[in-house]
């Protein structure tokens, strides 16, 4: 089970939503009642390099800290993309990168 920011934040989510929810997770007991997933929904994409590189937008300046943030509080967490060109938000989508995406993630989440 998790949180995620889109039912009440829409597209005001930013970094320090995402840590005050993961701060708030663990406080109020929800993580130890099963509540282990901090999910950020739509609006935290930015824009795509030469490459294909997809960059987050200012909202969140750096999606690694940000997910070892959440990781220190023995919380997961977890991104949004759509399948397509562009999110429901009109936002970049991943297709056409989607292994290129998909590694990204990995390497913001990973914990080495």
């Amino acid at each position: 089970m998790g949180w995620n920011s889109w039912n009440y934040f829409g597209h005001k989510v930013d970094d320090k939503i995402v840590r005050q929810t993961a701060d708030q997770l663990v406080a109020t007991g929800m993580k130890d009642a099963g509540y282990i997933y901090v999910n950020i929904d739509d609006t935290w994409e930015g824009d795509r390099d030469a490459n294909g590189t997809l960059h987050t937008n200012s909202k969140f300046p750096d999606m690694k800290a940000l997910a070892d943030y959440v990781h220190s509080k023995g919380l997961k967490i977890g991104i949004y993309s759509s399948p397509g060109s562009k999110t429901c938000g009109g936002f970049a989508g991943s297709l056409g990168h989607e292994e290129q995406d998909a590694q990204l993630y990995a390497s913001w989440a990973s914990t080495t």
